[in-house]
């Protein structure tokens, strides 16, 4: 292990050791984790890229980033504001007319025909602050009839984003359409949609597919190489298995093969709310570039105020309050990500811009401390509550901070 100045030789060994443990005890297949203050950055591989194998995990192993999607697809999106292309308070119908004349359901628990005129169109902004009108339901499957209806169309939106639909997002557009909101727009945050009909609306601003826009505009830039949709066959040697654990043992059972698994061709649809692999090298490239405040080896990809944009909460208290269970008591919610919520005091760890992904995938970034953690797992996560490994993941880096 090499330190610099800033990160603490000590507290490096301590998260060396703690997240070894969770590799020996077989809780953790494999891992690569990166603590960076400054100019200082380290990293830790261990493990492998399945139980049973006995090849070291390699520093360039891919992983599925699920949720980290989200601020990818929101910094692409905030290209195409700088650019002129899009505006924050546009209606989204101008480029997804399938979402003109909303209709809202009265109530959760109503019929599908129970319904009043939104009161005003869905903007770009409601899409990247999750204020569209429509998402996550935190009650068992079958509770609402919306449920009912969103899993006949196969939308794959209000739970975990796979399989993933076998159509494209022509199709996935018309379908939601179809769909009363659950709230008015702007009013409430709800997790996820937002994100998926982000995506769409990419494509149709830009004219090229979501992975070729996000290529063309940030991951070639950056010199982002291993993060897509898919993962060939010449790189399947370097795509980790992913697990589920059970929820009364804890047993790892596979989820996705790296052969013959949902991510081994293209998808029908580029889901930007949770389907992207990637490596430890192409996330800390672009989170280096929202650190630099948007610019790369010289170059402008995103401006400073889109990035403050990105990574400052928008929500109100009320609406901070409601997401709680998903961004804890003192966090916020900028463009795809959470963001720094109001806080007296030192705040909590970890805190600060980034997120989650439900594959047991980790990023935050603390701009009061000024610590970037990432961690990549193949361990998926089973509620919002962080698992072990995560938590010792932050207690670590933390203490690896030298003052």
């Amino acid at each position: 292990m090499t330190t610099a100045p800033g990160l603490d030789p000590a507290g490096l060994r301590r998260l060396h050791d703690r997240l070894s443990a969770h590799v020996e005890s077989g809780d953790v297949p494999g891992l690569v984790a990166l603590v960076a203050r400054g100019g200082d950055v380290h990293t830790e591989v261990l493990g492998s890229a399945a139980l049973g194998d006995p090849s070291p995990l390699r520093r360039d192993a891919i992983f599925r980033i699920a949720s980290i999607s989200k601020p990818i697809a929101a910094a692409g999106a905030m290209a195409l504001v700088d650019d002129g292309v899009l505006s924050l308070d546009d209606p989204v119908e101008s480029l997804l007319p399938e979402l003109a004349d909303r209709r809202v359901l009265r109530s959760l628990e109503g019929r599908l025909d129970d319904t009043v005129p939104a009161e005003r169109p869905i903007t770009v902004e409601d899409l990247l602050t999750f204020r569209l009108g429509f998402g996550a339901i935190m009650d068992p499957p079958g509770t609402y009839p919306i449920q009912d209806a969103e899993a006949e169309l196969g939308l794959m939106t209000l739970g975990p984003p796979w399989p993933p639909p076998p159509f494209g997002s022509d199709e996935w557009i018309a379908r939601f359409a179809t769909l009363p909101l659950l709230h008015q727009p702007g009013a409430e945050w709800r997790y996820n949609t937002g994100a998926q009909v982000l995506g769409i609306l990419l494509e149709r601003a830009s004219g090229q597919s979501l992975e070729a826009f996000l290529r063309a505009r940030l991951f070639e830039p950056l010199g982002v190489v291993d993060t897509s949709f898919s993962v060939p066959a010449d790189k399947q040697s370097r795509f980790t298995t992913a697990y589920m654990p059970d929820g009364e043992t804890g047993a790892l059972a596979v989820l996705d093969p790296p052969v013959g698994g949902w991510w081994n061709e293209p998808p029908a649809m580029a889901n930007a709310a949770g389907m992207l692999v990637s490596t430890i090298d192409d996330l800390w490239a672009f989170v280096s570039l929202l650190l630099s405040g948007g610019t790369h080896q010289g170059e402008p990809l995103l401006s400073p105020g889109s990035v403050a944009d990105m990574t400052r909460d928008h929500l109100t208290a009320e609406q901070r309050r409601s997401a709680s269970l998903f961004l804890g008591e003192h966090g916020g919610w900028g463009y795809g990500m959470a963001a720094p919520g109001p806080v007296s005091g030192q705040p909590p760890i970890p805190w600060g811009f980034g997120w989650n992904g439900g594959t047991g995938t980790v990023w935050s970034t603390d701009p009061v401390r000024g610590i970037t953690g990432i961690l990549l797992t193949s361990r998926a996560m089973t509620s919002p509550e962080p698992p072990a490994h995560f938590v010792d993941f932050w207690d670590a880096a933390y203490a690896s901070l030298a003052d």
